[in-house]
């Protein structure tokens, strides 16, 4: 497992979080462990919604099977994670 850094900017949360996360993981496993740390805490949760990945100020989405290791994500990036329709 090699670690990496990165600042979460989770939708409705008013904390901003360093997450350490997995190179190898996907973007929806990068936006569940962001999501650990926020939803149910300071942020409602939405079952129905899935958690997307963007890069902070960007309205792109990565794609949710790409592994991190396989984006421009360096460390410390700030990711903005936004609940999306299925």
């Amino acid at each position: 497992m090699a670690t990496f850094p990165i600042i979460s900017n989770f939708q409705g949360d008013v904390v901003l979080q360093l997450v350490l996360v997995d190179i190898e993981h996907t973007m929806d496993e990068v936006a569940a462990e962001a999501g650990h740390h926020s939803v149910g805490r300071r942020v409602a949760p939405q079952p129905s919604k899935v958690i997307r990945v963007r890069r902070q100020g960007s309205d792109a989405l990565y794609p949710r099977q790409a592994k991190l290791s396989e984006t421009d994500i360096k460390p410390m990036d700030a990711l903005e994670f936004i609940f999306c329709d299925q």
